[in-house]
């Protein structure tokens, strides 16, 4: 994981931040995921294309969703959009809870397929780790496997995000809030295999207030509007959101308003942070499977 995430990172900064005025910060201190997305999808399009031209691999993405939720579909048709715009595959499986691990068995052994992924929450969140655990590790692109080979897309999109906008995490005391199985827990299990200085902040932890003051970089992902306040942030902080939740019918994070007041930060905005490079990182480990699947 530490060399990943050092090839991860000089590649980012090398092909994306040349150019393109990244090697200082925004003047508004934004950390602008969507105008970083733009590169990387490029360069995934490229990709993809010399994958089907010189290779005859015609990358496909299956999604196995087992509820209907508005949210969740607006994701699916991001999701669909993107793989469209790269001439990735996506196909959507909408089938019952108790269908989910037979389906996911007939997608390992489908050779068209190259990368799988369980749209979360199920129905019933306590079954989760059996029918994560279903996928593959070779066709497990959101990497939220025990046996995963590929990193978990949300937590490399972070790390994509800070390495684009050249934040440096060395000699940094990093503050996670949140440890939940899709970005808080992997994204320790990264930083620490990196030898980071990290501290985690969830509901047990005493002085929570005190502990995110003390972060040079603050990252969040809770899904509880307003958690994190502007009175939490020390001077000059470096803060990423990428808290999802429903609030009075919108989309929102952990950051309260009155963070977003500061300017003396460093900070994701309230929308096309994390988000857009999520789906790129999540594309990006399709086009790496579809690659492996050559090879075997």
């Amino acid at each position: 994981m530490v060399a990943l995430y050092h090839a991860i990172e000089a590649s980012t900064i090398s092909a994306y931040g040349k150019g393109v005025g990244w090697g200082t910060i925004h003047p508004m201190k934004l950390l602008n995921g969507s105008e970083l997305a733009g590169f990387i999808k490029e360069r995934q399009a490229h990709q993809v294309r010399s994958l089907r031209q010189s290779m005859q691999i015609q990358p496909k993405l299956a999604i196995v969703v087992t509820i209907d939720h508005p949210a969740i579909n607006v994701y699916m048709r991001m999701k669909q959009r993107y793989g469209a715009d790269i001439l990735v595959d996506v196909e959507v499986h909408r089938v019952s809870q108790d269908e989910a691990v037979s389906v996911i068995e007939q997608l390992n052994t489908d050779l068209s397929v190259h990368g799988i992924i369980v749209q979360l929450p199920l129905e019933n969140p306590s079954q989760t780790n059996i029918v994560v655990n279903a996928v593959i590790p070779a066709k497990d692109v959101d990497g939220l496997g025990k046996d995963a080979i590929l990193e978990p897309a949300t937590p490399l999109a972070i790390l994509w995000l800070l390495a684009g906008y050249n934040v440096s995490i060395t000699g940094k005391h990093v503050v996670l809030v949140g440890q939940g199985k899709l970005v808080g827990a992997p994204l320790k299990k990264i930083l620490e295999a990196s030898e980071y200085d990290v501290e985690v902040v969830d509901s047990r932890t005493k002085n929570r207030e005190a502990v995110i003051a003390g972060g040079d970089i603050v990252i969040t992902a809770t899904g509880q509007p307003g958690l994190v306040n502007a009175a939490m942030i020390k001077e000059g902080a470096v803060v990423v959101d990428a808290g999802v939740a429903g609030e009075q019918g919108k989309t929102v994070g952990d950051l309260a308003d009155d963070v977003y007041e500061r300017d003396d930060i460093t900070i994701t905005p309230r929308k096309g942070g994390v988000g857009p490079l999520t789906i790129c990182a999540l594309f990006d480990n399709v086009i790496r499977a579809a690659r492996a699947s050559a090879a075997e």
